[in-house]
């Protein structure tokens, strides 16, 4: 591959609002019925590339990432969005999400003047951008589900023109699901715990390398534990309305959520990643239970939507099967919390023959400190779209 010319870049700040009539506020403070969301234009002076790669997460933002800021500096404006729930994700419906990024899409094209628009699902956007290109070539959702109503079929959805999925999970919620501790025997007292299933207890019977029965056991019990949680949020959300208060919310803590046995054996979906009792956030053991582990903070909505293994729609491999445009699959071989089995099932789960993938040797999940990787990853990314006619 051809040595990329260096842009500078611009950084433009935008924000965009609309109208959306909701029963009730899940964002904090500002009007009512209007939802604002802000991201950032990356833009290569000097460049007049009419191609754009969207990226975004369902509550990160991605504006200091390395890859769009890379790619930008190669010469390919990037829109880093934010969502409705930037950082915090308590409250969040994936299906909202994704009328964000519609309306983003919407921006680039009509006001920007981009004439093509390219999906640049980077870790947790990576299954957000399936959902999102699944539902814009067939739009199928009126309400979500808990029920309550979201007009994603009636939302005009702009179909992006190729999908770009980079070292990125397969779902929010299958993800939560591996990682999930089903050694919690009570929701109300982590400190109750199943000797048999705890990852951490030194003295548990089953030890790395773990055996295959155990490996069924646990995947098993972490599953059977996330439908305890959709019980019991059905059973809120019913009670809620039968007392009058439909419109009511109940938020809950969902403790024990990183205890995933590919980071205390690393033998499991065997990568380049540093271990074993390591994973991106650090130990894994002091992850389980810290404030920022995933699903800590939940409504009864929220987790249907996001996190319910049973639930959730936005699971990308299943979302991959329906989608028509182009794909490219990069993932990285030390990545240390999407492991080789994400890019494995989302490749398998697209349902059409124009697709590639590839690995990039010894490269960390966010590239931090890694300038090589990147540009390995840039140039790839770039030579596929130049070769699927995607760079005008």
């Amino acid at each position: 591959m051809a040595e990329q010319r260096a842009y500078e870049v611009e950084r433009i700040p935008f924000f965009l609002h609309w109208q959306e009539k909701a029963a009730f506020k899940e964002t904090y403070a500002g009007a009512m019925d209007t939802v604002v969301v802000e991201g950032q234009h990356l833009k290569p002076k000097g460049s007049a590339s009419k191609t754009v790669l969207i990226f975004m997460h369902p509550t990160g933002t991605m504006n200091l990432l390395p890859m769009p800021n890379a790619l930008a500096a190669s010469g390919i404006p990037c829109l880093t969005c934010g969502s409705r729930y930037p950082h915090n994700d308590t409250a969040l419906i994936m299906e909202k999400v994704i009328l964000d990024m519609g309306h983003y899409i919407r921006y680039a094209k009509e006001k920007l003047g981009y004439e093509k628009v390219i999906l640049a699902g980077w870790s947790g956007g990576g299954s957000l951008s399936m959902f999102y290109q699944s539902q814009a070539e067939n739009p199928t959702i009126e309400a979500t589900p808990a029920g309550d109503p979201v007009d994603v079929k009636g939302a005009g959805l702009i179909p992006a023109d190729a999908v770009l999925q980079l070292a990125a999970h397969v779902s929010r919620a299958i993800t939560l699901t591996e990682w999930m501790d089903p050694a919690v025997a009570d929701e109300l007292d982590p400190e109750k715990r199943i000797r048999a299933l705890d990852l951490y207890d030194p003295g548990a019977p089953n030890q790395p390398p773990y055996s295959d029965e155990f490996l069924a056991t646990f995947r098993a019990a972490q599953i059977a534990r996330s439908q305890r949680i959709d019980d019991w949020v059905r059973e809120k959300l019913a009670h809620l309305k039968r007392t009058g208060r439909e419109n009511e919310e109940h938020c809950f803590v969902v403790y024990g959520t990183m205890a995933d046995p590919r980071w205390l054996d690393p033998t499991i979906d065997a990568n380049d990643r540093k271990g074993p009792n390591w994973c991106y956030m650090g130990e894994p053991r002091v992850v389980n239970m810290m404030p920022a582990g995933l699903a800590r903070f939940c409504s009864l909505r929220g987790w249907l939507s996001q996190w319910s293994y049973t639930e959730s729609r936005a699971d990308g491999p299943k979302c991959a099967g329906t989608i028509k445009v182009p794909f490219l699959v990069i993932d990285n071989s030390a990545d240390d919390a999407c492991t080789p089995s994400h890019a494995d099932r989302i490749y398998a789960g697209i349902g059409h023959d124009d697709k590639e993938r590839y690995t990039i040797k010894g490269a960390t999940h966010y590239y931090i400190g890694q300038p090589d990787k990147m540009a390995e990853a840039v140039g790839l990314t770039i030579d596929w779209l130049g070769r699927k006619g995607m760079l005008v």
